[in-house]
């Protein structure tokens, strides 16, 4: 964990004891920040932005009522994003959705090298954005909280509340589906297929 990274939950922390006695201003101070990057994530889940707002009000009237509960296992982000990512699937569940996808230039620049030919940059970010979205929800929630968020493998087992084994796995399928997917949509013979 960078000083920065640190430093960030530190104010977190802080912030959530502030919270737990009932500061308003605290949980203003931890929503703002957090927002965005929830609502970033959670357009990997839905393109509805009704859920998105719903799943994001949720979450902090979660954080509202459970600040105190923080055991401090995790850093403050894994924690929210946790509540984030079950009350998404529980919203999910309750409008009859499945999960679905709108794949971020984010996750998919973080994933991308970078060219000096800004063209062919464009197009590998499109090649990928497009592989990312043929994958399952659960390898692409992976890669988003691995590469678009920089949660380590732990983080995102505890998100998922699954074991760090099946993080790796679905990394592993996901890197496996992507560099059989890539070649194919940028007109090429893909390698032969891995299972």
């Amino acid at each position: 964990m960078t000083s920065d990274t640190s430093n960030d939950d530190d104010l977190e922390r802080s912030l959530l004891r502030r919270i737990a006695s009932g500061d308003r201003q605290a949980l203003a101070g931890l929503y703002r920040p957090y927002h965005r990057r929830l609502a970033r994530f959670l357009s990997r889940l839905t393109r509805r932005p009704d859920v998105i707002d719903e799943v994001i009000n949720d979450c902090f009237w979660i954080v509202w009522q459970k600040a105190a509960a923080f055991r401090g296992d995790s850093r403050v982000s894994t924690w929210i994003f946790g509540i984030a990512y079950r009350c998404a699937l529980k919203a999910l569940r309750q409008h009859g959705e499945e999960a679905d996808v709108d794949v971020s230039d984010t996750a998919v620049q973080e994933l991308a090298d970078p060219s000096s030919d800004p063209q062919a940059e464009h197009e590998l970010r499109d090649w990928l954005g497009k592989a990312m979205a043929r994958l399952p929800s659960d390898q692409r929630i992976v890669l988003e909280l691995a590469y678009g968020e920089g949660h380590s493998l732990e983080e995102i087992a505890a998100i998922m509340q699954c074991p760090v084994g099946t993080v790796k796995a679905r990394m592993f399928h996901a890197r496996v589906k992507l560099r059989n997917l890539l070649p194919d949509l940028a007109g090429q013979r893909s390698p032969k297929a891995v299972p």
